[in-house]
């Protein structure tokens, strides 16, 4: 069953060239290892709700974009085994040293896929 990792993090608006080269080098490490596809998408109509919204899950800045992510993988099994091959590979260290973010305030989790239309 077709897997997907899901991330959202808060990016300083000035940062966007930055993060969007950093992510397209994150893409290729994940590629290499297997994903099928990677897409990084950057917030442009993200409403704040009354109670919560993606803006509080992140503890989003005023300064700051919401950042929406996800890399599909062929099965648990297949992310599982690449997990294991992107962590020891060397430029994921080098590059996520350089993330143009603050990586406790990111939130990720992986799901099964059950509907794609």
């Amino acid at each position: 069953m077709t897997y997907v990792d899901a991330m959202i993090c808060p990016v300083k608006t000035g940062k966007r060239d930055e993060y969007i080269r950093f992510a397209a080098e994150m893409a290729a490490i994940f590629k290499a290892h297997g994903a099928q596809s990677v897409v990084e998408c950057w917030g442009v109509d993200v409403p704040e709700g009354k109670v919560n919204s993606l803006h509080t899950a992140i503890l989003r800045e005023d300064d700051e974009a919401v950042v929406f992510s996800w890399i599909k993988w062929a099965s648990k099994g297949e992310r599982d085994s690449a997990w294991e091959r992107i962590m020891a590979d060397e430029r994921m260290m080098a590059d996520m040293n350089a993330a143009p973010f603050e990586g406790q305030r990111l939130i990720y989790g992986g799901f099964e896929m059950v509907v794609e239309a």
